[in-house]
């Protein structure tokens, strides 16, 4: 029986994935060999020696010590593109709160409570409210991704003419992109033609502070921004600045901050963009079934920290092997493998960065000989048989 803890709550239809006859899972779960989290902070929990994995029930990674995981040979799973439906609908709703003033509108409503002849004293203030239309104007969406592609697509549709910018794209992803989205070279190029921006890339060191004073000095007057990303893809002061000055004519943001709270042209989202029942559940699911596929099979699927690596299972055992990316490991693990009268039927290596992930399946008995020969290589970080 292996032990799943969960941090935060986790959909039931993704924990009933997992099967009551070989998972113990709960909120209070002892000597957990996997952790399923959503928004909990990790940096300052240690981790037992027989932990092997971390589910995220979300795409970003930010609250777990991703780098510390990979040295003591913890594979952290992210679940990409489970909750992208719901951030695109939130989204298109932030596109529209940045076109027109609807959020000043109901808060100024509100205050006529009591009031003779509403209606009348609508119909008398109602202009301080106007907006714009977005039909024809120039949005660019910096990141292409899950959501980014999918919120680039909707705003095709709403009539705008679309530019889109992502260093990284995948085919996979360039697939699902509609061909009237104009791709361009650089960001430079978005923040001088764009006159709405909306930002799906991670929060990384060469992403932090990309809206900057610099940046938005590049961009036309009156620019509306969105940001449901990470609130540090955004520098507050420069943006406080920016909506002050008018230069930066409305700020959407998922992540409220001491900083940007209650300034004048900011509309701050409480950090809903995937707090619906179906993305909830489409997290859980994907990570309960990346759990289970690791612990049981040894597959790796949406792993931030190593690589993907599936491989049916076709022998009695199966060693899988968490090392550093470095030469003459693999002649190691199959030498150490020979050596004690372990067959080999099948092997896979793949690698991602400065990791690696070797499984072979084997005939024979995998003894602790076996085991230490293989933990004692430089540069290995896990053994486990399966």
């Amino acid at each position: 029986m292996k032990n799943i803890l969960c941090l935060n709550k986790i959909a039931a239809v993704g924990t009933d994935k997992l099967d009551k006859t070989v998972y113990n899972v709960g909120t209070d779960v002892a000597d957990p060999d996997a952790i399923m989290v959503r928004s909990a902070a990790m940096h300052d929990m240690t981790f037992a020696p027989e932990m092997l994995a971390i589910a995220r029930a979300g795409a970003g990674v930010n609250n777990i010590p991703v780098d510390r995981c990979s040295k003591e040979g913890i594979v952290v799973f992210n679940t990409p593109g489970a909750n992208a439906n719901g951030v695109k609908e939130l989204a298109i709703c932030a596109l529209m709160l940045a076109s027109r003033n609807v959020v000043g509108g109901i808060k100024w409503v509100d205050t006529l409570v009591g009031t003779e002849g509403v209606a009348k004293a609508v119909e008398a203030g109602k202009s301080k409210f106007a907006g714009v239309e977005v039909m024809g104007k120039k949005f660019g969406v910096i990141g292409l991704g899950a959501i980014g592609g999918m919120v680039a697509n909707s705003a095709v549709h709403l009539g705008m003419s679309v530019l889109g910018c992502d260093p990284y794209l995948s085919v996979d992803a360039a697939w699902n992109i509609n061909h009237r989205v104009n791709k361009v070279a650089s960001f430079e190029e978005i923040f001088k033609e764009a006159d709405y921006i909306s930002l799906h890339v991670p929060a990384t060191p060469s992403t932090k502070n990309m809206i900057n004073a610099e940046t938005i000095a590049t961009m036309k007057d009156g620019v509306r921004i969105i940001n449901l990303s990470r609130a540090d893809l955004v520098n507050a002061a420069d943006m406080k600045a920016a909506l002050a000055s008018g230069k930066v004519a409305a700020y959407v943001t998922d992540f409220p901050t001491d900083e940007m709270v209650g300034v004048e042209g900011a509309v701050i989202i409480p950090h809903l963009g995937a707090s619906t029942a179906e993305s909830e559940d489409n997290c859980a699911v994907m990570a309960a079934v990346e759990l289970d596929e690791y612990l049981r099979y040894g597959n790796i699927k949406n792993s931030v920290n190593f690589p993907n690596l599936s491989m049916p299972l076709s022998a009695d055992k199966r060693v899988c092997v968490l090392h550093a990316n470095v030469p003459t490991i693999l002649s190691q693990i199959t030498g150490a493998l020979s050596e004690t009268g372990v067959n080999i039927e099948n092997m896979t290596n793949k690698s991602k960065g400065d990791n690696a992930y070797t499984v072979v399946d084997v005939t024979g008995d995998v003894s602790a000989e076996t085991v230490a020969k293989l933990s004692a290589v430089e540069g290995i970080v896990r053994v486990r048989v399966i």
